[in-house]
């Protein structure tokens, strides 16, 4: 009966590897670090939605695009975007992209978002925007000579606001487009 009870009380001579350590240790930094994370958070965060309608002119009405089949050339489309800040937080450093689609061209001037925006181009499909794009022409000379992009090479109008999109704030722009 002694050798039963050294043999119970003995100290097992298995040491702990590493790993259940490290693992127990991550699960409490983790929890910490979630538990600050709540802590620290803002109230809120932007949860901004952004909703693309388009209609066209004819017989002096506006349809919207949804009703209508087909859009023939020479017809002007209007394209509008409006932006909603849906979250608890303003929405910094805002922009929003239209896209230019294929067989149409955008109407010079037509671009138009509201006040404290800034309204820039794309010819390259959106990689890059100026509000004067910019392309090389060769010279009958040989020369190269860089000048303005013609509206027909624009691909996308990008709108960037000066000042953030409020929480429960909206923002619009719109542009047209013609039908080749």
């Amino acid at each position: 009966m002694n050798t039963w009870r050294r043999r119970s009380m003995k100290r097992p001579n298995k040491k702990l590897g590493i790993a259940p350590v490290v693992a127990l240790c991550v699960v409490v930094a983790g929890g910490v670090a979630a538990f600050a994370q709540r802590q620290l958070a803002p109230a809120g965060r932007p949860e901004v939605k952004v909703q693309l309608s388009g209609s066209v002119e004819r017989e002096g009405q506006s349809l919207s695009l949804d009703k209508v089949e087909n859009v023939k050339p020479g017809e002007v489309l209007d394209w509008q975007i409006v932006s909603s800040n849906d979250g608890g937080a303003p929405a910094r450093d805002y922009k929003t992209v239209g896209h230019i689609p294929q067989g149409t061209v955008l109407v010079a001037g037509s671009a138009a978002g509201e006040q404290g925006s800034t309204v820039t181009y794309s010819i390259d499909g959106g990689k890059t925007f100026s509000t004067q794009p910019i392309i090389e022409e060769k010279q009958a000379d040989g020369s190269v000579k860089r000048v303005p992009a013609p509206v027909s090479m624009y691909t996308e109008v990008r709108y960037e606001w000066s000042d953030a999109l409020a929480a429960g704030g909206k923002l619009s722009a719109s542009y047209r487009v013609r039908v080749k």
